[in-house]
């Protein structure tokens, strides 16, 4: 068998992380700003709304203790420090000392919307501040309509200063998408690494030494299962690459003697003109039919192999009596069948098991061989048994190895080719089936086993029956 290197491109585990880790890497950079993003809104909206909470209530409370006889002074808070009533003119009416005397805002709130949340920024310093109205009624009340305006806020935390709050959370997010980016690097290598190993074990992997197997990584999880199958391919591909060399060695061999035979006859012939070329023609011939039938042989192993066989039901009953009548010979046949035997296969095939079978059988049998045909469970069972001497327990699978032949075999049949019962087992196994040699109490008994077919037509079924020949 000669394999034919391809150089296979070897995948650059290298080419393949940088890919993967670029690719989660952009993905990450791009997660990690959604996610800051998100992040910093989400923090400055729920500062700003605690602020804006308690602003409103500071300035409610001052403007609901608001009386025309008496304005209390205000009443800041730890988290409202800023406290003014600012009149209609912007003016600083009333105002805690940390507040000054300048209004912390120029906004004037409607009376339809009495409240207005706002940041005011004046230099480096930000206040975050509520700007209230005062009621109509109450202004009228207490300073005969002129409108009047209480601010209260607090500095702008640090934390929502400037871009700040951006750049922390924006800080977070590259430090989690690096860290997330070297850790995808780190599994890309670990995964790709038995790749990698695998891939430039098989490039070493050559028709002259197919002993190397790929590394096996230990689990259960894909690689595993592909270094599984590869070395499991391997060493299907290695067991039939030896089998096809002993093969080749045996056929070599068994071609080798018969071709040196003919030459030697034939140049004989040419030398020695005293030599009768007729003679030496006439030699020639068994030669040539020795060659033809080994020819024969190997062909029908390499259909079998390369091409399927035609499939039909075979009453292998029927079959069994046809071939029983048809042989002659000094040993007399007797066949028992039962019907039901129909089998799935090529009639022609199944047949030439049957013949070579019963040929062996007369070959080395005394007095008689017995042939039965019967089913057992789901498959048909053929049993060939002669009475003659048998086959040693250690040689009942060397006989189906091809052009293997037994010292009996040799001196009962010199001029067989060895690749009879190969042949036989090959079919066989073409049809799902097996043949054996099993034990008997005197002689060799060949046992024959075929799936049946369970689907048959009543007319096949009429037409097969218990025969006796």
């Amino acid at each position: 068998m000669r394999i034919r290197r391809r150089s296979l491109p070897l995948p650059r585990s290298g080419s393949i992380r940088a890919r993967v880790t670029l690719t989660v890497a952009g993905l990450s950079v791009l997660l990690a700003g959604m996610i800051a993003a998100g992040l910093c809104l989400l923090i400055r909206h729920r500062v700003e709304t605690e602020i804006f909470n308690e602003t409103r209530r500071v300035a409610s409370e001052w403007i609901g203790s608001m009386r025309r006889d008496r304005i209390p002074p205000p009443a800041p808070t730890a988290r409202v420090p800023l406290v003014q009533l600012i009149d209609s003119q912007g003016r600083v009416v009333l105002a805690n000392p940390v507040a000054g005397v300048l209004p912390l805002s120029t906004a004037r709130p409607t009376s339809d919307d009495r409240f207005q949340d706002l940041t005011e920024c004046s230099g480096d310093r930000c206040v975050v501040l509520t700007a209230a109205r005062v009621p109509s009624l109450q202004a009228a009340e207490i300073w005969q309509g002129e409108p009047h305006y209480v601010y209260a806020g607090t500095d702008q935390p640090p934390a929502l200063r400037g871009h700040r709050l951006e750049l922390l959370v924006g800080a977070s997010g590259v430090v989690l998408a690096a860290l997330w980016t070297w850790t995808t690097w780190r599994a890309a290598g670990r995964i790709l690494r038995p790749i990698t190993a695998i891939g430039q074990r098989m490039s070493e992997i050559t028709a002259h030494d197919l002993s190397l197997r790929v590394p096996q990584p230990p689990g259960r999880d894909e690689i595993a299962r592909l270094a599984r199958t590869a070395n499991q391919t391997l060493d299907r591909l290695e067991s039939a690459v030896t089998q096809q060399r002993h093969f080749a060695a045996v056929v070599s061999h068994e071609l080798k003697s018969p071709l040196a035979g003919l030459r030697a006859g034939l140049e004989e012939a040419l030398l020695y003109p005293e030599v009768d070329a007729r003679e030496a023609i006439a030699g020639a011939l068994p030669v040539a039919d020795r060659l033809q039938q080994i020819i024969d042989e190997l062909l029908a192993f390499a259909r079998l192999r390369n091409t399927p066989c035609v499939s039909e039901p075979v009453d292998l009953g029927a079959l069994v009596r046809a071939e029983v009548a048809a042989r002659g010979g000094e040993v007399p046949v007797h066949a028992r069948t039962e019907p039901g035997l129909w089998v799935l296969g090529s009639r022609v095939q199944l047949a030439s098991i049957v013949t070579n079978l019963l040929v062996n059988a007369q070959r080395h049998a005394t007095s008689k061989v017995d042939v039965t045909a019967a089913p057992v469970g789901a498959q048909a069972l053929v049993t060939v048994l002669d009475d003659g001497a048998g086959v040693a327990e250690e040689d009942r699978e060397r006989v189906f190895e091809p052009f293997v032949r037994l010292d009996a075999g040799r001196r009962l049949d010199p001029g067989g080719s060895g690749l009879g019962l190969a042949l036989c087992r090959a079919i066989a196994v073409a049809h799902e089936g097996s043949l054996r040699i099993e034990e008997s109490p005197r002689g060799a008994r060949f046992v024959l086993r075929l799936p049946l077919l369970t689907d048959v037509s009543p007319g096949q079924e009429a037409a097969s029956g218990s025969t006796a020949v």
